[in-house]
Parts: structure tokens; C-alpha cells; sequence
């Protein structure tokens, strides 16, 4: 099946749900179509997670035997790890429809209200990013989960007054990238939680051979070994790469995706054998040329590379720490001896400053 034919069908799908569609993406937006159309359906496709996936396979089940929805469910872990997907295999096999909206868009107590006074029995809400709810939608959202039930407030004032409107009882499945941003009386109201982790090499090459087999992309095992390795352990991450190296395999090769193919192309993308891209490289490169390895500030860190605070912090940062090149500590960031590796420079010796000592004892880089 090409992209256009994975496009059509997924816009044909979203249409028959009643979620918004796209009559004519453009390039930003055929991503994010193309992304979904990749994901998998049901639970037995769905890749990596194998915990996760036994603990949710349980939960449907015991609700399917209850005749009843199951318990509302939390997905916590970084961006791309397959939260969505799963909220939307949940509803699959149920066999119920599901609404999709996300935290920054329930400002008032209102919209919340609206929305789940429309659902229908059995069917799941998904809410993205839902630690960024405001705090009056979330407040109604404590009463709907718990008791299914809304109060609309009428009137302003002494005057106003408090409609009980009942609910159907419904799953409400949450996702989020920051789940120490909860607040505690909304995260004691999902019955189950479960935080997503990185895959493994292993993992990813089956996502990617899956997304090969669905794009037509003829990919060797060296070549999915090589995209999986620089993917991050994020499955986003590895289609998007995929579809880079099959641009490349089809202008300037054979369309066959093996090894040095990848290795060529990901070069031509900025996305080294560790998988750091262009902004990674350049934050490492100014903590370790301009700042001596650190310890710097990440406001500093930020105006070096000329990107924003919560750029670094949320972009960069992340990937940067869990692949052991940059460590945080309270006078600020400071390179490992691996940053100074990867960049084929020899650390200077240990040193301390104002009398404090670094966290790691600086070795030889060879």
C-alpha cells in the first residue's frame, strides 16, 4: 500500500468516526496522518510494552466479562511511545467509539462539561497531555469519573444555582508526558496506570518492519538494524526516519534500504550513529568547547545555542541525560566523559570548583 493510499484511508477511517478530517493536508499535516494510519489496531499488533500490554489485555478482559466499562486508565511516559495508539486500541477492542481531545483545549468547566454530557455508554475519552487541564475543568472532571455526573452551574452570583446532569458511564483514558505534574486527587481516580518506557533495538526493528511492509519499503535487516539504533527507543521517532530513508533509497538508489543506504541518509538528515540530531549536537558541543563539560546554567546553555530555555530543557535535554552525555546537578549541566567521547575530544583532568567536587571522576577518552 503507498503513503497517498494509507492517507485516504486513514482520512476515510477518522470520517467514519465523526473526528475532524483533513480534505486536503498539507505537508505538517500528512505527517501526523501518515503516523496514524501506521499504528496498530489491535492489541496483538501492537510492538514492545510487553507488560503493559499483558496488564491492559486483563483489564478489557475482566470488563468484557462484567458486561461493564473498565476503569478509567492512565499512560504516562516521553512523547511517541505508543500513549495514543493504545488509547485507541482500548477502544477498539471494546468495540466502543472514542472522543479525542486534549488538556490545553478544556480551559472551562464548560467544555468538559459538554463533552462528556455527549457520550455515549461504553465509549472511551481520551484526553492528551491531560496534566495541562485547567484546574475548573479538572475539578468537574473529579465528580464525571467518580460518580458520572456533571454540575452545571446556572446563573452568577447568590443567585446561581447547581444542575446535577447524569452521565453515561464511560472509560476515560489519559496520557501524559509529566505525570509529577498530577495532581494527586486526579490521579487517585484512575482505577489503572501504567507508565510506557523506551524500546529496545530488538523492538524497534519489528515496528519498522511492520511500517515497511504497510509503506512497501523493501528493507533489509542491516538497514532496519541501523534506523532502530539511532530511533531513541521511540517508535515516532523510527517511522519518521524510516520515510526519511526511503525518500533518499528512491532519488539517489535502487529503493532498497540496507545498511549504507541508512547510514547515507541519515547523515543527509543530521542524525548521527547515537541518534543525536542537529540541536542535540550543538547543545553538547557548547557545554563541551565553550563551557569546558559545565557545570553551566540552562539559561546559559540556551542563549549559547540560540534556542529557548524550554527548547533545550524539553527538547534536547531529555534524550541527552538518559544516553549518559549530560548529567543535571544543582551548579548546573555538566558533560560526561562519554559527551567528551562522542565528540572525539579528550576530557581535561578532574577538577573542582569553589571546592566542591564533580559527581563523576573524569577518565580518559583515549
Amino acid at each position: 500500500m503507498s503513503e497517498d493510499e494509507l492517507v485516504a484511508r486513514e482520512l476515510a477511517e477518522l470520517a467514519a468516526r465523526g473526528e475532524q478530517a483533513l480534505v486536503q493536508p498539507g505537508a505538517g499535516d500528512q505527517e501526523r496522518v501518515v503516523e496514524a494510519a501506521l499504528r496498530p489496531r489491535r492489541l496483538d499488533e501492537f510492538v514492545g510494552q510487553s507488560r503493559v500490554r499483558e496488564q491492559v489485555g486483563l483489564v478489557l478482559e475482566s470488563a468484557r466479562r462484567r458486561g461493564r466499562p473498565p476503569d478509567h486508565v492512565l499512560l504516562s511516559g516521553a512523547p511517541g511511545l505508543g500513549k495514543t495508539s493504545l488509547a485507541m486500541i482500548i477502544a477498539a477492542e471494546l468495540g466502543a467509539g472514542i472522543r479525542v481531545t486534549s488538556g490545553p483545549a478544556l480551559e472551562r468547566a464548560g467544555d468538559l462539561a459538554a463533552l462528556v454530557s455527549s457520550l455515549a455508554e461504553g465509549e472511551v475519552l481520551f484526553i492528551d497531555e491531560i496534566h495541562r487541564i485547567a484546574r475548573p475543568a479538572e475539578e468537574l472532571l473529579y465528580v464525571a469519573m467518580e460518580d458520572f455526573r456533571v454540575d452545571v452551574v446556572v446563573g452568577k452570583g447568590p443567585g446561581s444555582t447547581a444542575i446535577p446532569l447524569e452521565v453515561a458511564p464511560f472509560t476515560l483514558v489519559g496520557a501524559t508526558t509529566r505525570s509529577g505534574l498530577l495532581t494527586g486527587p486526579l490521579r487517585d481516580r484512575f482505577g489503572f496506570t501504567a507508565h510506557m518506557e523506551p524500546y529496545s533495538v530488538d523492538e524497534l526493528e519489528r515496528v519498522l518492519v511492520r511500517s515497511a511492509g504497510l509503506l512497501e519499503v523493501d528493507l533489509r535487516a542491516d538497514g532496519a538494524q541501523e534506523i532502530a539504533g539511532r530511533s531513541r527507543g521511540t517508535p515516532r521517532i523510527a517511522n519518521r526516519l524510516l520515510r526519511r530513508v526511503r525518500d533518499y533509497a528512491e532519488v539517489r538508489a535502487d529503493g532498497v534500504v540496507d545498511r549504507a543506504i541508512a547510514c547515507a541518509a541519515l547523515e543527509v538528515y543530521d542524525v548521527d550513529e547515537l541518534g543525536l540530531d542537529r540541536l542535540d549536537r550543538e547543545v553538547l558541543g557548547a557545554l563541551v568547547r565553550r563551557f569546558g563539560g559545565g557545570p553551566v546554567g540552562l539559561s546559559t546553555l540556551a542563549v549559547a545555542v540560540s534556542e529557548e530555555r524550554e527548547t533545550v530543557e524539553e527538547v534536547a535535554e531529555p534524550f541527552l541525560v538518559r544516553s549518559g552525555l549530560v548529567i543535571r546537578t544543582p551548579r548546573g549541566r555538566v558533560a560526561t566523559p562519554a559527551a567528551w567521547a562522542h565528540l572525539g575530544l579528550r576530557p581535561p583532568p578532574a577538577r573542582a570548583a569553589d571546592g566542591d567536587a564533580l559527581p563523576f571522576e573524569l577518565g580518559d577518552a583515549g
